[in-house]
């Protein structure tokens, strides 16, 4: 899937041409602050290069977003990553500042969640946070990804998220508990 719409979104698959935009995005070191702080534009270069050869090997990973005007918005997706010993697929997104507080990270986290989990079929997905990055545990604790434990990933104590493919009989039975109530 090179493209997708949310409501308020518009994704393309991650290319080479979106460096300027992911260079200007990695220079704001508030946006960066969790993420392990500014990249530079070498940085940067070396950062898409590994998430386009993501895509080669998988044929998912990382769009970048844009506003319906065209305006860039930020980077989000699926991919594979190895947190402690562990592979997992995570979830990730990270917004231009100006965008922040609108509902855009709940409203992508939806669809990535519906993709991995339905469509590609992962039997979980997780998402990583900053332990001190509140704003996104709480974008991953209101999509339905339940707090799993504190890790060390590249250095740093991080907070893993987790977020499992609903079994026919869970869903029949949160149907029902619903039209019960």
């Amino acid at each position: 899937m090179e493209t997708f719409a949310t409501q308020r979104l518009r994704g393309e698959k991650l290319h080479e041409r979106h460096l300027p935009d992911l260079i200007e995005l990695h220079l704001d070191g508030e946006v960066m602050r969790f993420l392990g702080g500014i990249r530079s534009p070498e940085a940067t270069a070396g950062y898409l290069a590994d998430n386009v050869a993501h895509w080669e090997r998988h044929d998912f990973g990382l769009w970048v977003v844009r506003t319906p005007d065209g305006a860039f918005a930020g980077r989000v997706g699926i991919r594979h990553l190895v947190v402690g010993d562990a592979p997992e697929v995570e979830v990730a997104y990270t917004f231009r500042r100006a965008l922040w507080g609108q509902g855009l990270a709940s409203e992508v986290i939806e669809f990535l969640a519906d993709v991995g989990l339905k469509r590609l079929a992962f039997p979980s997905l997780v998402g990583v946070a900053s332990v001190g990055n509140i704003a996104s545990r709480r974008v991953l604790e209101k999509s339905g990804f339940a707090f799993e434990r504190t890790v060390n990933y590249l250095g740093e104590d991080v907070v893993l998220y987790r977020r499992r493919r609903a079994t026919p009989s869970a869903s029949t039975d949160l149907h029902r508990a619903r039209e019960s109530s």
